[in-house]
């Protein structure tokens, strides 16, 4: 029997379209080994957001092509969509598919077999009017779904190269989101993460159905799902009708993940960001009115071009200001081919490094003070996995992203359970289960 191995590099979609391209494999009779194991195929999901993640898919291709030198390689994702030349030229590349078309995968395999010439099926992204419809109906290693709703990004931030690898917004076709949710329930899952690009400018250019009609419909159309959670929502986007369903729905989560990237004006504008630090503190400190016990997560960048310890001191000041329940802490790293990477007044590593442990720190105390509020609390939580450094011991998250650790055998993993909240601590609480 024929075998595929798959690396995956970078993010939740890749991770989602990881999944789907083992569906199609699957499908056709093969059987899936471990990526450090001999195969037949091997299959490598790329990253390009930054200069690293470039480096770090090259050695993975070139790994693969170690492992077993007579496999099939297929380079796909946001790297091989960028630069399909330069990993058509790795040697020992066989077949190379950017972000679209991946639904033919099996044919250039079986034509690769039948003709053994490379392939190279990457085509002009920024013409892709269409979205890429890759089903899963389940995950191999996690016990939350991921379901990407949307593809591509019209922002062009200064910082990223990701319109360039994925094209512009499309979005999923509303029906098949609702079926994919129901067959992905059928499977046993419990929670669904909506996750894309732009996850939240689902609809934009759909014809009279926007995000919060989405998230309506998979509240009422999708019976046995327990939770809704949004990877990832710009504050501008947490408009009337999203607050409105967050109020309503019991199956939205109490978590909102909302990019911040920086929280100085002047680096908002150097970044293309479209919002200022007020806009942004007013979004949160409505928010926080109607929904006082919201876990709020965010991303920063620290050391963007030109970005100034006053600079800096402001985007400190404002995280502590706002109270996020946890941040996404990322040293700016130069992606070639933006126009952050041309910019004058690079900041030095020390600089970017001493900064980014600052907000850690600060993360660390913030995420603390967040959970403090839930000690002596009922929480419920969707069993992920056994707890590896303690056994006899599992651990999963409540529906505000707290991570809690308690006693619990592998007959819970994937249920969701009552769990009184003991000690309250990041990046770990601890509880004891309820019956």
């Amino acid at each position: 029997m024929a075998t595929v191995a798959f690396h995956t590099l970078g993010c939740k979609v890749n991770t989602y379209e990881t999944e789907a391209m083992w569906q199609l494999f699957k499908d056709q009779g093969y059987t899936r080994t471990d990526f450090k194991s001999a195969s037949d195929v091997y299959v490598i999901n790329t990253c390009t957001v930054t200069n690293t993640g470039d480096s770090k898919s090259r050695k993975a291709i070139r790994q693969a092509i170690r492992r077993n030198p007579e496999a099939i390689i297929v380079v796909t994702g946001c790297y091989a969509q960028i630069a399909p030349k330069e990993i058509m030229d790795i040697e020992g590349v066989d077949i190379v598919v950017g972000t679209q078309g991946r639904e033919q995968l099996m044919d250039y395999v079986t034509k690769y077999q039948a003709e053994r010439q490379p392939i190279n099926a990457v085509t002009n992204i920024m013409k892709q009017k269409s979205f890429e419809t890759l089903g899963v109906e389940t995950f191999t290693e996690n016990h939350r779904a991921f379901l990407k709703i949307q593809e591509g990004c019209n922002n062009f931030c200064t910082y990223c190269i990701i319109p360039w690898a994925r094209g512009l917004m499309r979005s999923r076709d509303p029906k098949e989101v609702i079926e994919q949710s129901q067959k992905l329930v059928a499977a046993g899952f419990k929670e669904i993460v909506l996750t894309g690009i732009h996850t939240a400018g689902y609809g934009e250019e759909l014809e009279g159905y926007d995000f919060a009609d989405l998230l309506n419909d998979l509240d009422t159309q999708v019976p046995g799902l327990e939770r809704i959670r949004i990877s990832s929502i710009e504050a501008s986007q947490v408009d009337g009708k999203v607050i409105e369903i967050l109020k309503r729905s019991n199956k939205v989560v109490d978590h909102l993940h909302i990019p911040l990237q920086g929280g100085s004006d002047d680096v908002l504008k150097r970044m293309r960001r479209n919002y200022d630090t007020a806009e942004f503190k007013a979004k949160i400190a409505e928010l926080r009115e109607i929904f006082p016990t919201l876990a709020i997560t965010t991303d920063v960048i620290v050391g963007f071009p030109g970005e100034t310890d006053e600079e800096f001191q402001e985007t400190f000041d404002l995280i502590r200001e706002v109270g996020f329940s946890e941040l996404h802490v990322f040293p700016y790293s130069k992606r070639n081919g933006t126009p952050a990477a041309k910019m004058p007044d690079q900041v030095p590593d020390l600089v970017k490094t001493a900064r980014v442990a600052k907000l850690i720190a600060l993360s660390e105390q913030l995420a603390k003070n967040y959970a403090s509020q839930f000690e002596g609390e009922t929480v419920q939580i969707i069993v992920e996995e056994m707890d590896k450094k303690n056994p006899g011991y599992v651990q999963g998250h409540s529906g505000n992203y707290l991570k809690v650790r308690f006693a619990g055998d592998e007959s819970l993993i994937g249920q969701m359970v009552d769990v009184h909240l003991e000690q309250a601590g990041y990046p770990i609480c601890e509880g004891i289960l309820l019956d």
